[in-house]
């Protein structure tokens, strides 16, 4: 468990190398620039944000023509593929593509302008259907909408909002207009919203029959076509038709550059990794023939990139150990300790100088999470998922493969403490043998059965809490003994011990401990009285010497009582681990209450249709809904009760200077 030290590495060099340079540690990725640095007033920095914004407009549209092409020609996925991580190429592919970027951004741009074709013909087609839509009423007649008449006879074309009957218009233009009688009004069409009409009158009738139809609602239609609405309406499908067919050849042009796809990606990338360089570049000090480099690497990679950097440039190079809240943090452990390092991460990183937890937190965690889901079917279903998992998709992205490997060992762990329980499904064997073959048989458990004794598992998982909770106090006690500050190793660590250790010894004997564990334990006088010394010993120094940095007497007793009140966190603390009961018995309950509701239709075809049936829904629900709770309560056992007792965390996360890609790992052929 190691959090690696890390060297301040600064670069002086000639001016026209500052682009081969930062690519080339780009390309290696493994020092992190430092752009907060204070400015030299003789120095400058150039304005790239101009460059920058160019390259990532180019990733954008070529991202944009991706979609355009997943939309129109999608690529086969698998249900996995979050999984398989970004697909490696060679350095020559890559450069290659970039080679010929302009044109491959020449395609994205005739893919984008293609779609935004094709979304402009969709609404011209919309907006077609909305006049057809419209003209529909008025197809029977065979007249234009916009026919004004003849010379001394006039043309009225409308209609009359509501449900109305030919007949009431002509009731209500007999009241309205009783001196009109020269007209003559054909109905066209009528639903229940509208009365489609036209009203042939005398020219010099005209307005006054118009006014006495407006009294009635009349309007005059709003599209004003000069051919008869049947041709208007066979003319606008006529379009329709002839974009319909363009989009169709859009699309399969579309289509056709498919094969585009991955050049796209590569572009992509690059101008991506090109933005991130000349970000990075605008923050470099420069003179007007020198530039120079801040950063922080592990300092075991020192030597390499050094040794590299001055065969290929002419540069000076110097490098100091890195110390102080502002150096970031990087995590060396195994594979086990570096499976929980994401558990760590999301805590927070140690900070500089405090010591990286992760495999005693990895042991204590895997131990729990087993001791909590406890059925060894499922714990063997886990770690299968999972070992296959990490051989199928070795491209997953490493966060990833930490979270799936730790879960492969947590089912490891289940697998055991399920063994230990008789946890096989629950009772599955149990059910099984009873109802469809009439003789129960059954796994006994190694240890003991949960269920028949819970309050066994709820004192042993106190002890496994009381365990946990000392080896965090313990780490305390190490990092004090590192820093050498053996009074606060003393005063923080010993004193505490002595009094949880003498207090366990008053309470094992005692009548509340013997009702609760059903175990009567008798200690020898003497443990009994060293018990009763620690306790009180214990106490003493915590009241007199917590305060020990105030020299006022009064305020240093005052401030060890309220550490000595800090026995009730211990308390709540390792109550805290009762959880451990909770979640394993309802495992167990959930998985025999499932098997129960299986096996009641009884010793059937159908019996055994409906067990089959219940037993998949019901136990895939059971370990779905546990491991949340296993992975969820574990965590919590971890970043509130241990960490609680030693770890601060706060640490800035090593972020090295390398090409982020989005669809594609370059594979570099230098590495250090």
């Amino acid at each position: 468990m190691a959090v690696l030290q890390m060297q301040r590495l600064s670069i002086c060099a000639m001016k026209k190398n500052r682009k081969a340079i930062l690519e080339e540690l780009q390309s290696l990725g493994v020092m992190e620039i430092d752009t907060t640095m204070p400015l030299d007033p003789d120095l400058a920095v150039m304005d790239t944000m101009e460059s920058r914004q160019t390259f990532e407009k180019s990733a954008l549209l070529c991202d944009q023509a991706l979609e355009v092409l997943q939309e129109y020609a999608p690529e086969k996925t698998s249900m996995f593929s979050s999984l398989e991580g970004k697909k490696l190429v060679d350095k020559t592919s890559y450069e290659e593509a970039s080679e010929h970027r302009e044109a491959v951004l020449k395609k994205a741009r005739k893919l984008i302008s293609r779609k935004k074709r094709l979304t402009e013909n969709k609404a011209a087609i919309v907006k077609l259907e909305t006049q057809i839509e419209t003209l529909t009423p008025w197809l029977s007649l065979d007249v234009p909408l916009n026919y004004n008449g003849t010379k001394k006879v006039a043309m009225i074309i409308g209609s009359i909002s509501g449900d109305t009957s030919l007949d009431q218009v002509y009731q209500r233009l007999a009241q309205d207009a009783p001196d009109l009688e020269a007209f003559d009004i054909q109905k066209i069409s009528a639903d229940g919203d509208q009365l489609c009409i036209a009203a042939a009158c005398l020219r010099e009738d005209a307005a006054k029959l118009e006014e006495a139809l407006r009294m009635q609602g009349f309007a005059r239609p709003s599209q004003s076509i000069r051919k008869v609405p049947a041709e208007e309406k066979n003319h606008l499908e006529s379009e329709i038709r002839h974009f319909v067919k363009e989009n169709q050849d859009l699309e399969e042009k579309i289509r056709d550059m498919a094969d585009s796809r991955e050049r796209l990606r590569l572009v992509s990338d690059y101008f991506r990794a090109r933005a991130q360089k000349y970000e990075i570049l605008g923050h470099v000090p420069q003179s007007k023939q020198t530039f120079f480099i801040t950063g922080y690497l592990p300092k075991k990679k020192v030597p390499a990139l050094e040794k590299l950097l001055n065969e290929k440039f002419d540069l000076v190079v110097e490098a100091e150990d890195a110390e102080g809240d502002e150096v970031p943090i990087v995590l060396q452990n195994g594979r086990f300790a570096g499976a929980a390092e994401g558990v760590l991460a999301s805590f927070g990183l140690p900070h500089w100088g405090e010591m990286d937890p992760s495999k005693v937190m990895a042991a204590f965690y895997v131990f729990l999470f087993g001791l909590m889901l406890s059925d060894a079917a499922y714990g063997l279903i886990v770690f299968v998922a999972c070992a296959v998992l990490l051989k199928k998709f070795p491209r997953m992205s490493e966060g990833m493969s930490k979270s799936i490997r730790l879960f492969m060992y947590c089912g490891l762990s289940t697998l055991f403490w399920g063994i230990m329980f008789g946890g096989y499904f629950g009772d599955l064997i149990n059910v099984v043998s009873r109802t469809f073959f009439g003789h129960e048989v059954g796994i006994r458990p190694v240890w003991f059965a949960p269920l028949e004794n819970p309050m066994k598992l709820l004192i042993y998982s106190m002890l496994f809490g009381l365990i946990h909770l000392f080896v965090g106090l313990g780490m305390k006690g190490y990092m004090a003994i590192k820093a050498k500050k053996y009074l606060d190793f003393f005063c923080d660590v010993i004193l505490w011990y002595m009094m949880l250790i003498g207090l366990l010894i008053m309470l094992i004997p005692s009548d509340l401990f013997v009702s609760i564990s059903q175990m009567n334990i008798v200690f020898p006088p003497i443990v009994n009285t060293l018990g009763k010394v620690l306790a009180i010993a214990g106490a003493v120094g915590i009241l007199l010497m917590s305060g020990r940095a105030n020299k006022n007497p009064a305020l240093r007793i005052a401030l060890g009582a309220y550490d000595l009140y800090n026995i009730t966190g211990w308390l709540s603390d390792i109550l805290s681990y009762s959880r451990l009961l909770a979640l394993g018995l309802a495992t167990g309950v959930i998985a025999s209450v499932v098997n129960q509701m299986g096996s009641m239709v009884g010793n059937s075809v159908f019996g055994v249709i409906v067990f089959i049936l219940v037993f998949i829904v019901g136990h895939v629900f059971n370990i779905a809904i546990n491991l949340l709770g296993a992975y969820v309560h574990t965590c919590r056992l971890q970043y509130v009760e241990f960490f609680g007792k030693f770890y601060e965390g706060g640490g800035k996360a090593f972020e090295p200077f390398k090409a982020n890609t989005k669809y594609v790992d370059i594979k570099e052929e230098t590495k250090i």
